[in-house]
């Protein structure tokens, strides 16, 4: 990337009351630098569509694949929203998204960039093994790793490592530290992989798959109960995802549902509640077989996994 993060950019220096004059000056300095910047809500989630582009209704951007006919002023249309446009970003429409907005986030493939996500420690040490060194950024839980380039997003290549870059947002999180480099094929190869490796012991496809229930669990020691709770709520984080993270979500929701049943003599219908993970993954625009394999890392990433019938 050429253009560099300014703050003393002339057009940061645009009026806007507080309390979010900060956040709206970064906006406008990431723009000034060639950097497609939006709000982003509470839960850290692009503000939803208005009333005339809910459900596409505008013609705009079908599957968030391309920039459709759509002309809406709002900040519509989750990562496509994302604009180094002045005049777009200080308008009325982006008014009250910037009031209400709960960080800021940056379209990296539109400023020619790629993000590594790395959503732990053990991610972390993966790519400090593994990858060339670029300029990283602090996160709550791990790191973003920056490299020049663009190239095709995806979840979950990995455990706890997601690829943000064409079609994604990514929270703006600070400049971060150290050189930034260009993007290595180690991690184009990480995508490439995911579109072409099946997993080992992958859970089984949707052919002949029916919901969980005790038939399929004579082995485990939890009430019926006890596991459809745990299986609605875990559902409901992935659907919850509907821009980004649904893969890396997935993961983690069959991590967790695996870790109840390490003291279960098994079987316990693993495999079924990893299909029902799944299938909430696809419904919100994760590929299948990215999601059938983060699941299935999920559930053999813990003992559970050896019990699965």
């Amino acid at each position: 990337m050429t253009h560099q993060y300014n703050p003393a950019s002339p057009s940061a220096t645009l009026t806007v009351p507080d309390p979010y004059r900060d956040r709206v000056r970064a906006a406008l300095s990431l723009a000034d630098a060639g950097v497609p910047v939006l709000p982003l809500r509470a839960g850290k989630v692009p503000f939803g569509n208005c009333r005339a582009c809910t459900d596409n209704a505008c013609g705009g951007r079908p599957n968030m694949k391309a920039a459709g006919p759509c002309r809406c002023p709002a900040v519509c249309h989750g990562w496509a929203a994302a604009t180094t446009h002045v005049a777009v970003l200080a308008s009325p429409a982006w008014a009250r998204p910037w009031r209400e907005a709960q960080a800021l986030a940056y379209h990296p493939g539109g400023a020619g960039l790629t993000v590594v996500d790395l959503d732990n420690a053990h991610a972390v040490t993966w790519a400090r093994d593994t990858l060339p060194a670029t300029r990283t950024v602090a996160t709550t839980r791990g790191e973003h790793w920056i490299y020049q380039g663009a190239m095709r997003s995806a979840n979950a290549v990995r455990p706890g490592v997601d690829i943000k870059s064409r079609m994604s947002y990514t929270r703006w999180l600070g400049p971060g530290t150290g050189t930034m480099t260009r993007l290595p094929a180690v991690v184009c190869a990480l995508v490439e992989r995911e579109e072409t490796t099946p997993a080992r012991g992958e859970v089984v496809s949707s052919s002949g798959r029916t919901e969980w229930d005790r038939s399929v669990a004579t082995g485990c020691r939890h009430t019926e109960r006890f596991v459809r709770t745990g299986l609605e709520r875990g559902l409901a984080l992935v659907r919850a995802r509907t821009e980004s993270g649904a893969g890396s979500q997935a993961f983690g929701v069959a991590q967790f549902l695996a870790a109840q049943h390490t003291a279960c003599p098994g079987p316990c219908g693993l495999e079924v509640l990893g299909w029902q993970v799944v299938a909430a993954a696809v419904s919100v625009g994760v590929p299948e077989p990215y999601a059938r394999r983060a699941v299935t890392n999920g559930l053999s990433g813990t003992p559970a996994a050896g019990r699965v019938s």
